[in-house]
Formats: C-alpha cells, structure tokens, sequence
C-alpha cells in the first residue's frame, strides 16, 4: 500500500475520478439536494417549537437527530442510491470498453491492490461530497441548535456505510456486465429488490424478516434511530468486501468461465455463512440522547435475568398502526435484552380490514417455561409486567426519572440558500472549469 507503485495507481484513479462528468453532476446536485433538505427541516423544526412566540406543543419529542440530521442527510441515502453507482461503475466500465483494463492488468501489482486503489479514490471522492453536509451541521449550531455527539456520529457512520454499500455492489456489477447500461441495471435491479424485500418483510418474521434487516433501507434505518448494532454494521462491511472480492474474480482474465463461477459460489457461500452468524449477534449500543431504544436501567437489569427463551405471537396485520408501536417501543428493546426471542406473525391479511370478525385479532401472547399469558396492550409497562410473571421476576422498583426535555429552538435557516444554491455549485463549475482547462 506504500509503494512507489501504489501510489501512482492512486494518482491515476484519482484523475480518472475527476474526469468523470458523472462524479461532477454528483457533486453539482448534492449542494442543492441538502439545501432543500436543510431548509425544509429547519423550517419544520422551528413550527414544531414554536415559531412566533407560541409555545412548542410537545418539546420531548423535538431531537435534532430526527429534526435536522435524518432529514438532511436522507439527501445522502438518495445520492447514494442514484448517483454514486453511476461513478463507480465509470472507473470500471470505460476501461473495460476501451481496452484500457487489459493495459491496467500489465502493470505491476495485483488486482487487488488496483481494485483497492479504485476503492480508496471513490471513499475520497465520497467524503469531498458530504461537505455540504457538515456545513449544514456547523449553521445548525451557529443557529444555537443542539447536537448530541454519539448519536451524531453513529448516523454519520450509517451514511458512510450506506454509501460504500453503493459503491462495492456498483463496482460488482460493472466487473459482471459488459457495459457500462448492462451494470446500471444490475444496480438497479439490486435496488428496486431490496426496496420489494424490505416491504414484503414488514410484519412476517422469521428468516425473511431476518434478511430484510440487512437491506441498505433498513440498515441505515437503524443509524438513524441511534442504533450502533454489530451485526448490521459486520454484515455491510463484509458485503462491502465481498463484492470487491466478487470483481476481482470476474476481472481476472486469466480464470476460465468455469474457475469464474466455482469462485463465485464460494464467496456466496462465505457471505451466506457470516450473515448467518452475524444475525445471532445480539450486541448493541443505545447512542441516542433520549435512549429510544432502551428500557430503564433496572428493567434491563432484570431482563438479562431472564434465560429461557421467550415466543411471542402477534395477531396484529403489518400496517396496524399498534404493531407499529409495538415493534418500535417494545419488541425492539426486547431484542436487545433477552438473548432468546422468536416473534411469531399470525395475522391473515395485510391491512387487518377483514379480521374485525375474528376474536382473537389483537392478541399478542407471550409464552414461556410452558405458559401463555395473553395481552392486548402494547404499553412498554404492561408487557414489561406480563413477562415477569411468566419469568416468575420480581419487577424492579420504579423511579420516576426527569423525561427527556427535548430541544425546542425556532430559527430560520439563514444563508443556507446563499450557500448551497449559489457558492457551492458555482464552485463546483469552476473548480470543474479549471481542471478541464490543465487537462487540455
């Protein structure tokens, strides 16, 4: 990685970036992108506190993270989605296209390490992009606004990961295809398919549930609720890794069709066993300010008391608006408690419209050492107390603690227009200018 070699490898790929049109339209679009989703946070934020002197309705529920962060960086989630693929098939496709590949193939150095460098200048090219984003963080807080650092950076490693997903599986796919289209619409294939599995999951469980929450929407999903899981952020980077490793194969000219697709399948295989390993990892950590994710300190103290394994069964359709709550307030912090949890769906139909004649919808039972307990509220305190009984737990005490006062702030997103709409793509044409200009 430190050799003469190396870095004139790096040197190259780094003007191949540049010359790129696809990475300057990137960088002409995300200025105004995060712009639009700045002010339009902002904005909102302001209401929801209190603009005019009104007084903010409910200031627990006002957190930058879902305020400000999450909604301007979803400008990130979407260019991540249809822009970045376009460059980092580029820097595949064209040298495929022209020839210039089975050149780049004689030079000293392995493919990997050709592979790496191609990787390491579009992290770089990446990170260049998120400045404006970081500058809409530093006019947040020039507005006064607040920012809770651990949340803040988990989120900023879910896009960073987000992005290099992006990136690893278009660079798979344009080492797979012959041209540069035939690699967009592997990409896209790849996108619109993890959209249709994210949503046909919703409410299943089992093992396509279990799949679902390693797609990119759902993985990022979890940065954004403050989240920091092992095994979301194992699964990405091994895949991340996988699919470099799946176009160095294919890019290998010296492997028959035969050697091409054995290795293939190994590495399928490899991916397969991590991620089935990775998904009985139960680690995680709460970085949100207002540990959404957690129970109270002595409830989870007693909860990790509890060894036998727990089976719930919800009759509740997925578009029930208390299996939501269900999901978000209690069965995601059960996961992070209890090390074993099954969750049954039992419910017949989508919407839960044609089940008001059936008496049993609504029920969640809970089962364990051979008892059932059956419940139909989703209040974090009355299942909490139902699984006690069961685990026959003494209920911890409960201490009133202060609730989370939220950060109410109403402001106006001052020179964001000015620079996102103005400074920035002008310094992006200009930049883009005088690079086309030393080149000629």
């Amino acid at each position: 990685m430190h050799s003469p070699n190396f870095r004139v490898l790096l040197t190259k790929e780094w003007r191949e970036l540049l010359a790129s049109r696809s990475y300057w339209l990137l960088l002409l679009m995300i200025g105004p992108l995060v712009c639009h989703a700045f002010i339009m946070a902002v904005n909102l934020y302001a209401e929801a506190s209190g603009s005019g002197g009104a007084p903010a309705a409910l200031p627990q529920g006002l957190t930058p993270l879902d305020g400000i962060l999450v909604p301007t960086f979803g400008a990130y989630d979407l260019a991540a989605t249809f822009f970045l693929p376009f460059v980092a098939i580029r820097l595949i496709s064209a040298e495929k296209q022209s020839g210039a590949l089975k050149l780049l193939l004689q030079l000293p150095g392995s493919l990997a390490a050709k592979l790496t460098a191609k990787g390491l200048v579009l992290t770089a090219g990446w990170l260049f992009s998120c400045v404006p984003g970081v500058v809409a963080i530093v006019l947040w807080k020039s507005y006064g606004g607040h920012l809770h650092t651990p949340e803040t950076l988990n989120l900023l490693l879910g896009h960073f990961l987000r992005s290099m997903l992006s990136v690893g599986i278009a660079i798979a796919a344009a080492a797979l295809a012959e041209s540069s289209a035939s690699a967009a619409i592997v990409t896209l294939a790849f996108t619109v398919g993890s959209w249709a599995l994210d949503f046909v999951a919703v409410g299943r469980g089992g093992f396509l549930q279990q799949l679902a929450n390693y797609t990119p929407t759902a993985a990022l999903r979890f940065f954004e609720q403050g989240l920091l899981r092992l095994s979301t952020t194992i699964v990405m980077l091994v895949v991340i890794v996988s699919s470099f490793a799946l176009a160095a194969v294919w890019l290998h000219t010296g492997r028959t069709l035969g050697q091409q697709l054995l290795a293939t399948i190994a590495l399928v295989g490899i991916l397969a066993a991590v991620m089935w390993g990775a998904a009985g990892l139960r680690t995680s950590w709460d970085l949100s300010e207002n540990r959404r994710n957690s129970f109270s300190s002595a409830d989870e103290t007693a909860l990790r008391q509890i060894n036998d394994p727990l089976r719930v069964t919800v009759i509740l359709s997925p578009e029930d608006p208390r299996l939501t709550d269900f999901e978000q307030n209690v069965l995601r912090k059960l996961r992070r408690n209890l090390s074993q949890l099954d969750v049954d769906y039992r419910a017949g139909s989508q919407t839960g419209l044609f089940e008001g004649s059936d008496d049993h919808y609504g029920e969640i039972w809970y089962e364990m050492r051979g008892q059932k307990i059956m419940e139909r509220s989703t209040i974090e305190q009355v299942v909490l107390e139902q699984i006690y009984k069961l685990a026959n737990v003494n209920p911890p005490v409960v201490v009133e603690n202060n609730d989370f006062p939220g950060y109410p702030l109403a402001t106006q997103p001052t020179w964001a227009s000015w620079l996102f709409y103005l400074s920035w793509p002008s310094m992006t044409i200009l930049a883009w200018w005088l690079i086309r200009r030393e080149r000629n």
